[in-house]
């Protein structure tokens, strides 16, 4: 892996914004150049310390992922290098972590698929016997495996903000109820596709979080990443079961032992309230979960 990379610095292009993970670069009119860092966020705070190889990781995951479901959708990729776009001196700062994709037209939700019940669904569910309007059956425990995959969707929330749990007929209100139904029918098939696929490397996929975007021609097209560590719940099938059985969160792929440290975390006796600043993550925790996604990687793609 090269440097960690925190922050890009692409100046030979306008940069159009930097989200949690990704920067982004305008490229003419109609391209951006995407280039994934190595920070990382939790509960929607971005820690100050880089995951080393996290964004050359998160590229490739989501690389491989655009390849086997475009049949299900059209996603954004163009096919073109990405250092084909940057000076000589900035192709370090792209390599193995970038994209080169069409401009859409984001659709703001977050189209949120959920196989399993964890996180944010389980405390919904505890409240409710539902996650954002979906009623689900009585006696279901955290990880639970649900008797279908839901739509539990959310709004984009601005920079610094939590996403916002929406019900499906808001994304009505947003988008219209044919393209509402098509981003909802898109998202359970490419997220079934995925789950089957991962079982067969052990691995079980518990929620994950699509983006979408219209062309010119008003196509939906798949953005952003897709199926990556950050915008799924990765678990090895290898100590599920016990887990499910003890109420205990599964052992995860992805950023949940950042989450879980964070939960745990005490400053002056108290839990952080998760807003910035970030605590300062430890050595080993960094390594940790550095190992996490390589893990992720290399078990998928075996």
């Amino acid at each position: 892996m090269t440097t960690a990379l925190h922050t890009s610095n692409i100046s030979s292009l306008p940069l159009l914004a930097r989200g949690k993970v990704r920067d982004n670069y305008a490229v003419g009119e109609d391209r951006i150049l995407m280039v994934a860092s190595d920070r990382l966020s939790a509960f929607d705070v971005i820690m100050g310390e880089p995951i080393p190889g996290k964004g050359e990781l998160l590229t490739q995951m989501a690389l491989f992922w655009f390849a086997r479901l475009g049949h299900i959708c059209p996603n954004h990729l163009t096919g073109q290098a990405p250092e084909s776009v940057v000076t000589p001196a900035e192709v370090a700062q792209v390599q193995g972590r970038a994209m080169l994709v069409k401009r859409l037209k984001p659709i703001p939700v977050e189209a949120v698929v959920r196989g399993y019940l964890a996180g944010s669904g389980w405390k919904e569910y505890q409240d409710s016997q539902s996650v954002c309007g979906v009623p689900l059956p009585a006696g279901l425990k955290n990880a639970s495996k649900l008797p279908e995959p839901i739509f539990t969707p959310a709004a984009k929330a601005e920079m610094g903000q939590h996403d916002e749990n929406i019900p499906f007929s808001r994304v009505v209100e947003i988008c219209g109820a044919d393209l509402a139904a098509r981003i909802r029918d898109i998202s359970i098939a490419i997220y079934k596709e995925a789950a089957d696929f991962a079982l067969t490397k052990g691995m079980i996929i518990a929620d994950t979080k699509f983006e979408f975007g219209l062309d010119e021609a008003g196509r939906l097209v798949l953005m952003d990443e897709v199926l990556t560590p950050d915008s799924s719940r990765y678990w090895p099938v290898e100590g599920y079961e016990e887990a499910l059985r003890s109420g205990a969160n599964p052992p995860s792929y992805d950023k949940q032992f950042v989450r879980d440290w964070l939960e745990a975390l005490r400053i002056n006796g108290k839990p952080w309230d998760k807003t910035p600043p970030a605590p300062r993550l430890p050595q080993d925790v960094i390594q940790k979960t550095a190992a996490k996604y390589r893990e992720a990687l290399t078990r998928l793609t075996a």
